[in-house]
């Protein structure tokens, strides 16, 4: 299970734009059916908890794009009463979400996204062995923000032109599958008043083609932590009841 918790970069000098993004969430096209909950935690933060890998990347690149959030991703168990705020919830995934947004901030020029295991001694109360799973978990975690990190730069680069033109591709693509072949960049040319080498030459620079490639590398490795995560606790368990 995934916490994503996403903080407002110089809040203190600006305007509060949680509501914004509350309402952008809450209105993107993600990947699965349904929406996860999203809510204010404190100040200007919002935080929610994500079922689906491929939605925490869409969320993700979704906030990076106006280079106003520090985005924390956390990766393990949740408790949530069904229909409850997030503020409700426990687990290590909020701990771990916690942390990783506190070292987004400190990312300094890197794009300032962190993805953190939420695999701690005290959820199982023997301790995880070292390696295996864990060691897993966390390595996945940490391969899943590189690639993230990767995707954001590309997406903070991009220009309002060059929005202009991948925002129109997407609407004509599906989820981004074909966005940027030859059909659609005919029909975007036509809805933008430009020419077809010129949109053509915009997706190339803008990289477009590259980023929806690689996002199911980030899924799936945000998926893979999870799975690993969630085993690491399993034996972590088991060898505490081994030793009882």
């Amino acid at each position: 299970m995934f916490v994503m918790t996403i903080d407002q970069r110089g809040s203190t000098g600006d305007q509060d734009r949680v509501p914004a993004l509350l309402g952008q969430v809450s209105r993107l096209e993600l990947p699965q059916s349904g929406h996860p909950v999203f809510d204010r935690s404190v100040g200007d933060e919002v935080q929610g908890v994500v079922r689906d890998p491929s939605t925490v990347v869409e969320i993700a690149l979704h906030a990076l794009r106006e280079g106003r959030w520090y985005v924390g991703i956390g990766v393990g168990s949740v408790s949530l009463p069904p229909g409850a705020s997030p503020r409700e919830g426990t687990g290590t995934a909020f701990v771990a979400a916690r942390k990783a947004v506190e070292i987004a901030k400190g990312a300094g020029s890197q794009v300032p996204l962190s993805v953190v295991a939420g695999i701690m001694a005290g959820e199982t109360r023997g301790g995880i062995p070292a390696g295996g799973p864990a060691g897993e978990g966390v390595q996945a975690c940490a391969n899943a923000e590189a690639v993230l990190r990767l995707l954001g730069r590309l997406v903070q680069d991009r220009t309002e032109a060059q929005w202009r033109v991948v925002d129109a591709l997407r609407r004509l693509g599906t989820g981004g599958q074909g966005a940027g072949r030859h059909g659609s960049q005919k029909q975007v040319a036509r809805e933008l008043g430009i020419s077809e080498q010129s949109v053509s030459r915009t997706v190339l620079r803008a990289a477009w083609q590259e980023e929806w490639a690689a996002r199911p590398a980030a899924s799936m490795l945000l998926g893979f932590a999870d799975t690993q995560v969630a085993q690491a606790v399993k034996d972590g368990r088991a060898l505490k009841d081994g030793r009882a």
